[in-house]
């Protein structure tokens, strides 16, 4: 089965079954980088845990309606959207509902295609209404597992974006991450690919954090992007205040690398339209 997400809209998954690397500091910060330089865009929080929500300041009573309501054919996409104290960024929240999803769609036939046929109906609602200002990018910000939420990410996403942080441990379960999603491009959707990877908690003062990129880099070539995430305490800091770190501190270093990466971001998909 071919994927019908188009051109209206680019879906990026965010994923790496590790925790602790990076996915959700990276997917609110992009989108807050991305919605800076003019983009539209909507986070959907796909980690029970919902930090990506509280990242962006949306509490918990806010939550109303979920990525589970999604999943569970209970609401649409435009439904759920919140906005967030950035403008042109948007989130559709999660909560621990998601916990139990897996059990309960397991049967289902379509279970792997619920997320992708919620973004097909947003793409037809944004054609059906071309007063209102469309989406232009779609972050999914993943579980930390390789489960059926992840797998329903993927086959929604045009790419995959994978943060690796600059640690021993890099590249542990990397290969498994390749490994689901060449089997997600094999059997479920087949223009799957993997944008990029970025390097999280970068210390270009140490020799091992140096050597730790340098091995990612050996291992995914070109597709590691050039901006690199430093390690800052600052962007460490921001969720505790529900900010993404440009609003929290935007002339910190994460900060204008975050701003780098979402430039980069988008050169490379005029690239990949250009192909």
């Amino acid at each position: 089965m071919t994927s019908q997400i188009e051109d209206d809209i680019r879906v990026l998954a965010i994923a790496n079954q590790k925790g602790g690397v990076g996915k959700t500091t990276t997917t609110i910060n992009l989108g807050t980088a991305l919605a800076a330089i003019g983009e539209r865009v909507l986070i959907i929080d796909m980690d029970p845990q919902g930090n990506a929500s509280t990242g962006v300041g949306i509490s918990d009573q806010e939550r109303t309606i979920t990525t589970y309501d999604i999943l569970t054919s209970r609401a649409s996409l435009a439904q759920a959207a919140l906005p967030t104290a950035v403008a042109n960024l948007f989130i559709v929240p999660a909560n621990s509902d998601l916990v139990g999803l897996e059990a309960e769609i397991l049967s289902a036939q379509n279970r792997n295609f619920r997320m992708r046929d919620a973004v097909m109906a947003l793409i037809a609602g944004q054609r059906n209404h071309p007063d209102i200002p469309p989406f232009t990018y779609i972050l999914i910000d993943c579980p930390p597992s390789l489960s059926t939420l992840t797998v329903n990410a993927m086959v929604a996403a045009n790419s995959v974006l994978v943060p690796v942080q600059c640690e021993f441990y890099a590249l542990e379960g990397i290969s498994q991450l390749r490994a689901t999603i060449e089997g997600v491009r094999s059997t479920l959707n087949p223009a799957l690919e993997i944008h990029g990877v970025v390097l999280t908690m970068h210390d270009s003062r140490t020799n091992f954090s140096n050597e730790v990129a340098d091995e990612v880099k050996n291992f995914f070539g070109p597709k590691v992007y050039e901006t690199s995430i430093p390690r800052n305490i600052r962007v460490a800091e921001a969720p505790s205040h529900g900010k993404p770190i440009l609003l929290y501190d935007l002339e910190c270093p994460g900060s204008k690398a975050y701003i780098k990466l979402a430039s980069e971001v988008i050169d490379r998909e005029r690239e990949l339209r250009a192909a």
